[in-house]
């Protein structure tokens, strides 16, 4: 039996992917999933199915509109509202969005639910007035900080995962073991998974445009940059950063990057091939915004690359523009670290159920 699964603020299934694909965790049937983002609806319709609802969390409880039953809630509310991106999150409206979500466990009989964020969340009193919250409606809440390297994806990505469940019921055995480590620890896992092991049978890409091809090379596009740009991409060495091109190319580096002389050391920077990769954000394809060129070719890295990078096999189908697709693969939670939180929840659902019985 498949245990029931809602993915709020799913995006494009990331989460749901981690739960429900056998390669990653499986165990769990996709009853229903809620987002915004129109692209990312479609997306999720096209590998999931038909249950994908477009619209606000806010108006879709305070409407009183159906919530199916289900076993567990995930979900990743917007996490800008915590970023230390977000220079302004004082106030942040996105910072309560854990309500709705909370009201739509409570209404959906969820015997479990996971809210997956930012780092900077565990530290914040949103955190404490989630768990306070829980404790509410009847729920112990365990938490952590997980690395997506030590779950098998290819990239150092470091997330909270609150994971709550029933007062009574066994608790989960929270964190998840890792099934990887980084290199050189004496251990028997496997070594981090990196660039070179995610992307290096990619062929370089041609086009600019998103093809009709079959993955991977449907995804696996260029872009179209100024003779300017391929000469500040040629100035960064293998592993190098903004500072190289201003050594190796004063006369074409912004000026802004010239005065700032500390910080920002990911800015313009390569990936490394035997490393995993940064964090892979919404603008993976804007060198200027991180670690985003490719380790040896002069030229960003492609949304198949960065699709990759986060985890997703070449078989999951993205739908919208090159914008909404990025946007996508960069708010997703990696199919390989959901998968490990989802073996988590799935034993303590099966646990559940033999006391039950």
């Amino acid at each position: 039996m498949a245990f029931r699964l809602i993915d709020l603020f799913a995006g494009a299934g990331g989460m749901t992917l981690g739960f429900t694909d056998e390669r990653f965790c499986g165990g769990f049937d996709s009853v229903w999933s809620l987002d915004f983002d129109k692209a990312a609806v479609e997306t999720h319709r096209k590998n999931f199915g038909p249950h994908a609802d477009c619209g606000d969390i806010e108006e879709w409880v305070s409407g009183n509109k159906p919530i199916p039953k289900a076993d567990v809630v995930i979900g990743g509310p917007p996490c800008q509202g915590f970023s230390l991106l977000n220079k302004r999150r004082e106030g942040d409206r996105r910072r309560a969005l854990w309500l709705p979500f909370m009201d739509i466990v409570e209404r959906s009989g969820a015997a479990m639910f996971v809210i997956e964020n930012v780092a900077e969340l565990i530290k914040s009193p949103e955190c404490n007035a989630i768990e306070e919250h829980a404790r509410g409606l009847g729920f112990h809440v365990v938490k952590d900080i997980l690395l997506a390297a030590d779950y098998g994806a290819p990239q150092t990505r470091r997330r909270t995962v609150i994971i709550g469940y029933k007062i009574g019921a066994m608790p989960p055995a929270f964190p998840p073991l890792p099934t990887h480590a980084p290199p050189g620890v004496s251990t028997n896992l496997p070594p981090w998974r990196t660039v070179r092991d995610a992307i290096s049978n990619l062929p370089k890409p041609v086009g600019t445009e998103i093809r009709k091809a079959q993955a991977p090379l449907n995804l696996h596009f260029g872009r179209n940059p100024t003779e300017k740009s391929l000469l500040r991409y040629r100035a960064v060495p293998p592993g190098g950063n903004r500072f190289d091109l201003q050594r190796n190319a004063p006369e074409i580096t912004p000026d802004c990057w010239i005065r700032k002389t500390s910080g920002g050391t990911d800015l313009f920077g390569r990936l490394w091939w035997d490393r995993p990769s940064v964090t892979i954000r919404t603008e993976f394809f804007k060198p200027e915004k991180g670690r985003y060129l490719h380790p040896d070719q002069d030229r960003p890295i492609t949304h198949r690359e960065a699709a990759r990078l986060m985890g997703f096999p070449d078989d999951f189908e993205f739908a919208g523009s090159k914008v909404e697709i990025a946007r996508q693969i960069g708010n997703a939670v990696p199919p390989p670290l959901a998968g490990a939180i989802a073996a988590v929840v799935k034993q303590a659902l099966e646990a559940r159920m033999m006391v039950a019985a």
